[in-house]
């Protein structure tokens, strides 16, 4: 049977409603970057601490506190998220993968709502809150959403679907840019809904999980609730067999019930999962250490020596390439696969970062290599979203079985946000020690990263997850000489 008559109603729903997570990542990703000023003039005014303080007054009333509340605001979401991903594995495996999207839907409409009501009360405090609570949530979403899509997605589309958690936060960030402008929420008497609106999209997840199936591979694996798997699977493919899925999952049981339960100690000390999990926390690592911050976060003042007029919508445009890439990314990752889509995004990445430097530097010397670092951004967007921007979060859940899954994407999503939150808290200090040559540091990052994944990185597109497996089974084997790999190869296809 085809793959396309695999994408059933019932499935793109599932999918829809479970990337939603993710749509509220990416928005409260950018959200916080546009009502910036107006926000830090609240906060001024609430605490009594004027913008501009002549530098005899008292420390406590000088804008250095209200740079500290802003950061804090800022980066606490981070700080959420690196918490919360360590229970995605527990709270996965004790409620469902669909119970549990539906429980931890409770603290984004929580946070959201701290973060709607800030002009009512001390309004530093409603926001860090609420930003604090909103990335436990995301922490949380950003596990469980990879896990339960790679679990109902057929092998033929698990990429492609897979794909959508990436273009779900590009739309979050592009529409939360949209709504931050001026004339819209991005003003001093909106800028609580700004932040706050997201909640919306919590509430829709909230009752269309209620219509979602749960994952029959954890009915069948986890519950061993064999019938209850196969209506699941019927509502999810519609009238084909699902004979063939429930023997996949049947040796997947089996490999899992011989491992027993997997802990996330035993993910590190297990001579069997070390090379798969040397993998999922590289591809997490190069995605935030990849310089695609570091780009949005100049982008702004380049376009604005470049002579553009209104410097914020040629940011915009650069999130308008971003999602329109990231669904181009979508249509190729099921024909090119995901280890050449991931080597040919840090390529791209690397060679747009060079020219990034040369642009930077020599921009004092030519007023037209603006252009070329103008150029160079939106290359550099281009491939992130080719690779190394949407496949980190699913390849995780496909390097790895049923029984170490979980432990495994909590390990890689503290990871990630680990590293989101060391680049957030760390890059406007190598920014003002480098200044123009600070892309030259993430084009040797990018290249470092790229010989990794050249040598360590399997292809996952149409395997199973045993045949993934096998993959980091016979990479572990000493065949030191090429003649000992060329028996063993022949071997197999014999």
């Amino acid at each position: 049977m085809q793959a396309e008559k695999h994408l059933t109603g019932t499935l793109v729903l599932s999918v829809f409603t479970a990337v939603l997570g993710f749509f509220q990542y990416g928005y409260s990703l950018g959200v916080i970057n546009a009502p910036q000023k107006v926000i830090e003039a609240h906060y001024g005014r609430v605490l009594g601490i004027p913008t501009l303080a002549p530098l005899d007054e008292d420390p406590a009333a000088s804008p250095h506190l209200l740079t500290m509340y802003w950061s804090l605001s800022v980066s606490v979401f981070a700080v959420g998220g690196m918490i919360s991903s360590f229970t995605v594995g527990w709270i996965g495996d004790r409620l469902g993968r669909v119970k549990a999207m539906l429980v931890v839907n409770v603290l984004s409409i929580a946070g959201n709502l701290l973060m709607g009501l800030a002009k009512l009360g001390p309004s530093h405090l409603l926001i860090i809150a609420g930003r604090g609570v909103t990335g436990l949530y995301c922490g949380l979403s950003s596990g469980l959403v990879p896990m339960y899509v790679s679990e109902v997605s057929p092998t033929a589309l698990r990429g492609a679907l897979g794909m959508l958690h990436q273009l779900a936060i590009v739309t979050g960030i592009l529409i939360s840019q949209v709504l931050g402008l001026d004339f819209l929420l991005g003003n001093d008497e909106m800028w609580p809904l700004l932040l706050g609106l997201s909640g919306v999209a919590a509430l829709l997840q909230f009752f269309l999980l209620l219509l979602c199936p749960e994952s029959p591979r954890y009915l069948y694996i986890k519950l061993g609730k064999v019938e209850e798997a196969k209506k699941s699977l019927k509502r999810l493919r519609g009238n084909c067999d699902p004979m063939k899925e429930i023997a996949e999952m049947e040796k997947e049981k089996q490999e899992a019930a011989s491992e027993k339960k997997v802990s996330i100690g035993q993910l590190f000390t297990s001579s069997k999962y070390k090379q798969a999990v040397l993998v999922a926390l590289m591809v997490q690592i190069s995605q935030q250490f990849s310089g695609i911050n570091a780009i949005f976060y100049y982008s702004t003042n380049i376009f604005e020596r470049a002579g553009v007029e209104q410097p914020v919508y040629a940011t915009i445009g650069v999130g308008v390439v971003n999602t329109v890439f990231t669904v181009i990314s979508v249509l190729l990752v099921e024909k090119a696969g995901r280890r050449s889509l991931f080597l040919a995004g840090l390529m791209g990445m690397l060679i747009s970062a060079v020219a990034m430097t040369v642009g930077l530097v020599l921009l004092s010397q030519f007023a037209w290599m603006s252009y070329v670092s103008m150029v160079a951004i939106f290359l550099f967007v281009i491939f992130f979203e080719v690779g190394p921007g949407p496949i980190p979060w699913f390849i995780v859940a496909e390097l790895f079985s049923q029984g170490p899954r979980p432990a495994a994407i909590a390990v890689a999503g503290f990871c990630n946000w680990a590293c989101n939150f060391i680049v957030g808290m760390c890059f406007q200090y190598i920014a003002d020690l480098c200044g123009p040559y600070v892309f030259a540091i993430f084009a040797a990052l990018l290249l470092a990263f790229f010989l990794f994944a050249y040598f360590k990185v399997p292809e996952t597109k149409g395997k199973s997850f045993e045949e993934i497996a096998a993959v980091f089974r016979r990479k572990k084997l000493p065949a030191r000489a090429m003649t000992e790999l060329q028996e063993l190869r022949a071997g197999e296809e014999a």
